[in-house]
């Protein structure tokens, strides 16, 4: 693992439970891929009494996307503004649960634009060759209150 949970956690503001990826397998400068296996635990905070629905997968795009980020803003010395999802484009799922997947999820963010404020991304789950959600994000950072 290139970047352990605790150095990824040190870039996002997840934190406990709610820190849902635990490594970066690789990044540059356009794109990230991390590792979870916390869809497997009866602990995530996500998860119903039916599981973790595969829609949920969308929340570990995002972070990957945060992780990708606060990785950009340190290697410029700076850290990350934080941002929200301003919208949601192309979503296809193609499993009910993630909870019943054992293996862990690779999570795959690229930045197709990155504007200082405004950011897109196109992001993955999948395990082994089976792609299990994709989509597109736009990530609005956050401006500070007057």
């Amino acid at each position: 693992m290139l970047i352990e949970h605790d150095e990824l956690t040190n870039l996002i503001p997840h934190a406990g439970t709610m820190s849902l990826l635990n490594g970066v397998l690789s990044w540059d400068d356009k794109q990230i891929v991390c590792q979870a296996v916390s869809h497997t635990s009866q602990e995530n905070p996500l998860r119903c009494d039916q599981g973790l629905s595969a829609l949920h997968g969308i929340e570990y795009g995002a972070q990957a996307m945060a992780v990708h980020g606060g990785l950009l803003a340190r290697e410029q010395n700076q850290k990350a503004v934080p941002g929200f999802l301003a919208a949601l484009r192309q979503i296809k799922i193609h499993v009910e649960w993630l909870d019943k997947i054992k293996e862990p999820l690779s999570v795959k963010a690229t930045q197709l634009l990155g504007d200082g404020g405004h950011y897109m991304y196109d992001f993955s789950l999948s395990v082994s060759d089976q792609l299990l959600l994709s989509g597109r994000a736009t990530v609005m950072a956050q401006r500070a209150s007057v």
